[in-house]
């Protein structure tokens, strides 16, 4: 009986260690499509690892930073008002950010105007004094956006004129502005950076057999190493006919789960290496090479060289 009783002690005690190891975290997230990329596994790859995460999402796609504020304003000169109450359920950002006693709030720019420092003010510096003033408790923290596919068709544009050219702006910009506020930066754009140059993933591999000018539904490319969406056949609801288009700029699954390693080791501060949740389309032997990635971009603090200027 004694031996029984000391049995039962010490599955209680291993039981009551295993509760006070769990973290939980609550985060808002204030950004877009990308931000909704990056949480598409998040909590599901925190509580593979025993953990908890409430979330919150202030997500409005292609929301820039001027964006946000303006709806904020919108709901101070009028709480009634439609345009001060763009997200879901009809929340705005002060009723969010007061939902919950939020640790962190994620902020973050839009990923065409990343690469631009300029873009950023005096939006970002509006932003924060609304989280300030309504969740002053949160550390606030920036989201590092990503730099599109390598086909994705920059040429042109005075933003950027390549992906190694978005990406060295992305993050020269995200690391300006973090250094300038003393806020800390997620990684996500360096982790998917880094998973284009690392040997067990590399960069995306067009199909060569492969002509979006000539294809014809339901044909599509096989895309190799893909860490963005790509191509898909959309069916037109008025002439119900299929068109062909590309995405190259959010995260397939891949991507997402990708980024949600990042987002669990930044928070978390443990290794990612070894979790069991695998999504849906994703191969047990992709995810083992994503978890590496993230965990060296985080865990490890390795951050991919700059590419040269063009």
């Amino acid at each position: 009986m004694r031996r029984y009783g000391i049995a039962v002690i010490a599955v209680l005690v291993g039981l009551v260690c295993g509760t006070a190891d769990a973290k939980s975290v609550k985060l808002l997230a204030v950004g877009n499509s990308f931000s909704n990329n990056a949480l598409r596994y998040f909590k599901e790859i925190v509580t593979a690892a025993g953990h908890e995460a409430i979330v919150g999402h202030a997500m409005i796609g292609g929301c820039d930073f001027d964006r946000h504020v303006r709806h904020a304003e919108a709901f101070e000169k009028d709480p009634a008002d439609p345009q001060g109450r763009p997200y879901a359920g009809k929340k705005s950002l002060q009723e969010l950010l007061q939902q919950e006693k939020w640790a962190y709030v994620t902020i973050q720019q839009v990923s065409h105007k990343a690469p631009i420092p300029e873009s950023y003010q005096p939006g970002a510096d509006r932003l924060i004094a609304i989280i300030r003033k309504y969740a002053p408790d949160a550390e606030i923290v920036v989201h590092q956006t990503w730099a599109y596919r390598d086909d994705h068709p920059v040429g042109g544009t005075k933003r950027f004129v390549s992906t190694d050219d978005m990406y060295r702006k992305v993050r020269t910009a995200y690391d300006a502005f973090g250094q300038a506020k003393g806020f800390r930066l997620i990684p996500s754009g360096d982790a998917m950076e880094a998973a284009r140059r690392d040997p067990a993933w590399g960069p995306f591999v067009p199909d060569p057999a492969f002509d979006p000018k000539t294809a014809v539904y339901p044909t599509l490319p096989a895309e190799k190493r893909a860490l963005h969406c790509g191509y898909s056949w959309r069916k037109d609801p008025k002439s119900g006919t299929f068109r062909l288009g590309a995405d190259k700029f959010h995260a397939n699954a891949q991507g997402e789960y990708l980024l949600g390693c990042v987002w669990f080791e930044f928070f978390y501060g443990e290794s990612v290496v070894g979790n069991t949740f695998v999504p849906k389309g994703v191969s047990a032997a992709d995810a083992k090479v994503l978890q590496r990635v993230a965990h060296r971009v985080v865990g490890e603090k390795q951050r991919p060289s700059l590419p040269a200027e063009n």
